[in-house]
């Protein structure tokens, strides 16, 4: 029986081969600690959109993890682990800023700060791409959008990234000292938010975070809590996939210069080739669910409250719905892809993650033609849940 165990070296460098291995053998795995994981598109796909799969039961689970009352725990208040109704009041709070038409007047602004961080490296004809791009970018335009300091965002990302971490102990053990970062970040981070929102109070201004206090003050809307939790989840779900998805795209075109060539020769395929990075190697590589009540899925009956982990990146190498799935084809005609979920908690943040790649991605091709990798092996965050490099140092 096919063990899923994430954590392996060789899993975290590079899970496909063992995804395709626990789809053919046992598509329907049931974890030694009681989860269930699923890795046929058609079974992911169906689960979340399935609505006798749900949220509620998360907030024990972090309770579990994190401690009763403890700040990391307030996550489970934000929308991303809450059902309709409040999971739709808590989006429709912030969902217009993160319309196309809303993201789309970002352009400019992204453009200026992708040239404004290649200007840094341009001399040097090197660069870290996690390090001196595909974390800055995301960064700057989230702290913008929700009002956070520029002299901050170095704080924030660095709780950010040791919430985001943690998130792997939902459903795996972890090391403790993972946790305990973690919960020091929450904690932090928290307060950071309370702080900055206590400011927006005084002094309003024209970003997301003034308009969530407009809403909270307003009454029945926003608790304070969910106001903390949202601000948490923005920031970190702000930054963390887009980092991950340049990344992870950067490395994969590398890789294969043949697929480089190919945007070089017409860039006016970076849209759809963005599409094709989402499915070959997506940022976020699972999501989960809690069984409401009993339901089977390809023979196997899960009881209801069973924790189920959907693997996104597995669906999205499934040979049943992507010929030659290992293949990385900047050509591929709409890739149907399960990178962003699906259904009720489709990420919010989609379109931003796309035109912030999208701008990056045509910004190298026009400034850095030759740009090769400086290292066929980098390093991978040692996380499950995200999937990224710690760096990806290339040459121009």
């Amino acid at each position: 029986m096919e063990l899923f165990n994430p954590f392996d070296p060789e899993v975290v460098a590079d899970p496909y081969p063992s995804y395709h291995r626990l789809r053919a053998s046992d598509p329907v795995h049931r974890h030694p600690l009681g989860f269930y994981v699923l890795t046929r598109y058609d079974d992911v796909a169906a689960f979340l959109r399935d609505p006798r799969f749900g949220k509620s039961g998360y907030e024990a689970l972090f309770e579990s993890r994190f401690g009763t009352g403890a700040e990391g725990a307030w996550l489970a208040s934000s929308m991303l682990f809450r059902d309709p109704p409040d999971h739709d009041r808590l989006r429709a709070l912030v969902g217009k800023a993160f319309t196309p038409r809303m993201v789309e007047g970002l352009r400019p602004r992204i453009r200026q700060l992708v040239d404004g961080l290649l200007d840094l490296v341009a001399p040097a004809r090197t660069m870290d791409v996690i390090g001196d791009l595909a974390y800055p970018l995301p960064v700057a335009v989230i702290s913008e959008m929700l009002g956070v300091p520029t002299a901050d965002a170095p704080s924030v990302k660095e709780w950010s990234r040791d919430i985001a971490r943690a998130l792997d102990a939902i459903a795996l053990p972890v090391e403790p000292d993972v946790m305990a970062r973690g919960k020091a970040a929450a904690v932090c981070m928290v307060e950071y938010f309370r702080d900055l929102t206590a400011e927006r109070r005084r002094r309003p201004g024209p970003d997301l975070l003034s308009a969530l206090v407009e809403a909270e003050e307003a009454g029945d809307h926003l608790s304070e809590r969910e106001l903390l939790a949202t601000c948490v989840l923005l920031y970190v779900a702000g930054h963390e996939t887009t980092v991950n998805l340049i990344g992870n795209g950067m490395f994969a075109l590398l890789r294969h210069p043949a697929e480089w060539r190919r945007l070089q020769e017409d860039p006016g395929r970076v849209p759809a080739a963005v599409e094709e990075l989402l499915r070959y190697d997506g940022p976020v590589q699972r999501t989960g669910r809690i069984a409401r009540a009993a339901v089977e899925i390809g023979g196997v009956e899960i009881a209801a409250g069973t924790l189920v982990l959907g693997l996104l990146g597995a669906a999205n190498r499934d040979p049943a719905h992507f010929p030659d799935p290992d293949r990385l084809d900047v050509t591929r005609e709409e890739p149907r892809h399960l990178a962003f979920g699906y259904a009720v908690h489709y990420c919010l943040g989609a379109a931003l993650a796309r035109l912030e790649t999208q701008v990056t991605l045509g910004a190298l091709l026009e400034r850095c033609p030759g740009l090769t990798l400086a290292t066929e092996a980098p390093v991978w965050r040692h996380s499950t849940t995200l999937r990224g490099l710690d760096a990806l140092p290339v040459r121009f």
